[in-house]
């Protein structure tokens, strides 16, 4: 069956004229009539009764007219989102994130405004660490990637980055800590017989590899006796009184009770969010959304 004799059958059974139905089409008359017959006989049913005065839907053809006006909508949408397709217009993303990125305020601001300009693309979204997504946009598993890498993080050439937000690396301490004080000024090295709690470095976490090039460069590696995937968990412990940690401080305003945020006072502790896609997308919505997030950038 074509869709052309779903219209045909459409028009007769919205009008009950053949001739009226005809005159929509932009056709004669008997090869509607002659289309209608050959739905009939390709159905085995009878759609219309027909005298010479008046043309009914049978019980048949009213039943047979509701799913083919639900045919011809469907397959109207079907055409619309392969015609917006061509330009990136309607599809998928495949968008991953770090634990941080919705802390930041224009996150949660640069997704929604990208759906109520594009809802016909669906965001597939994942959360992943720094390393995890630069091997998921290697293997083409991830189209878009929020990332928070170390400070020693160089691009590869296959991949695009804008960078996005930024953010300091400041000391977490219990508040019975003697770091906490209000006039406390510590150094990376006043942090040198610490006990640590950490990202795992397993996992390739950017944030991992910052902290752990800034206590080398120091003059001392961190004694971890403790890895949290979360960084919501990381502050608990330091607030258990279990260790210390240094933390993003995006964090600052979700932070437990006992927790206190303290600057580093000689110590490159600026953090970088980053999107990255892969050059030559041919994804045409990964330009889309790349072209919708310059705007939100700080």
């Amino acid at each position: 069956m074509d869709f052309r004799r779903l219209r045909y059958f459409v028009a007769v059974a919205e009008t009950l004229s053949f001739s009226r139905a005809a005159e929509q089409l932009h056709i004669s008359q008997p090869p509607l009539s002659q289309q209608i017959k050959l739905l009939e006989e390709d159905l085995g049913v009878l759609l219309f009764e027909r005298t010479r005065r008046v043309v009914r839907l049978t019980e048949a053809g009213d039943l047979f007219y509701r799913q083919a006006t639900d045919i011809l909508q469907r397959y109207a949408e079907a055409r619309e989102v392969c015609a917006l397709s061509r330009d990136g217009r309607a599809g998928k993303l495949r968008l991953a994130f770090t634990a941080s990125v919705p802390m930041f305020e224009a996150f949660p601001r640069l997704l929604h405004a990208f759906r109520q300009s594009y809802p016909r693309i669906d965001i597939d979204l994942r959360h992943l660490s720094t390393g995890e997504q630069l091997q998921a946009l290697q293997a083409n598993e991830i189209d878009i990637g929020f990332l928070r890498p170390s400070s020693s993080f160089r691009s590869p050439s296959s991949m695009e980055v804008m960078e996005l937000w930024r953010d300091e690396l400041v000391l977490a301490v219990a508040s019975d800590h003697p770091l906490a004080r209000s006039d406390a000024r510590p150094t990376l090295l006043d942090l040198a017989d610490e006990d640590f709690i950490l990202f795992p470095q397993a996992l390739g976490c950017g944030l991992f590899e910052h902290i752990t090039t800034l206590t080398t460069q120091a003059g001392f590696a961190p004694r971890i006796v403790q890895e949290a995937r979360e960084n919501s968990t990381t502050l608990a412990l330091v607030a258990a009184g279990l260790g210390i940690s240094i933390v993003p401080s995006i964090y600052a305003g979700t932070k437990p009770p006992g927790v206190v945020f303290t600057p580093l006072e000689d110590a490159s502790t600026q953090s970088r969010i980053i999107m990255a896609t892969n050059h030559g997308q041919a994804n045409a919505s990964v330009r889309l959304f790349t072209q919708h997030a310059h705007p939100f950038r700080m």
